[in-house]
């Protein structure tokens, strides 16, 4: 349950807080940090409405202290645990780049998820998705920067990820991110402009 709207909802829409020995809320992604755990809807916003309200000192019972730049370390936290995941797949073999690496995978139906840098030309972006099948997932939330470091590169603009549970993992954690940066509403992506 969300310890400012009072909703119960699944662990997925949630976000985990423990309270560390020196009585600081930090983020548990993971699900796996010893303690009694206080829970948070998924959404910035409400985050920020947590911090202004002191909510962390009345559900873990303690004064508990809070860290000025809080919401933006659990975004870049969130953002690296995707990362990761996509660095293992390249390392699994599951993932590729490159123009022409990508529309084969996708061609042959292999890929379960696109992804397109924010800074990639729309024409590029438009021949990939062209390909894009049923059950296939387009991503449009990384920058350059980090694709290129998450799969040891330079100039990672277009990447596809295999089918498969490293696919699935890392769609769920690049919805968390959405929900949490508000880029995807009910009914899917929002507009961006």
């Amino acid at each position: 349950m969300c310890i400012l709207t009072r909703k119960v909802k699944d662990e997925a829409e949630l976000i985990r807080f423990v309270r560390s020995p020196a009585g600081e809320a930090v983020p548990d992604l993971a699900r796996k940090l010893p303690g009694r755990g206080v829970w948070v809807s998924l959404n910035r916003e409400i985050l920020a409405e947590v911090i202004r309200k002191k909510l962390f000192s009345r559900g873990f019972a303690a004064e508990t202290t809070v860290p000025a730049d809080l919401t933006d370390r659990l975004s870049a936290q969130m953002r690296q645990q995707a990362l990761s995941l996509m660095s293992l797949a390249k390392k699994a073999g599951e993932a590729v780049t490159g123009f022409m690496k990508v529309e084969e995978m996708l061609g042959r139906g292999r890929a379960k998820l696109l992804f397109h840098a924010v800074e990639a030309q729309p024409d590029g972006c438009r021949k990939l998705d062209k390909f894009l099948q049923p059950g296939m997932e387009k991503i449009v939330l990384f920058h350059l920067d980090e694709l290129d470091l998450a799969f040891g590169r330079s100039n990672v603009v277009h990447a596809a990820v295999a089918k498969g549970g490293l696919a699935e993992k890392l769609l769920l954690a690049t919805r968390r991110i959405e929900t949490f940066e508000a880029l995807r509403g009910p009914e899917g992506p929002e507009e961006r402009v």
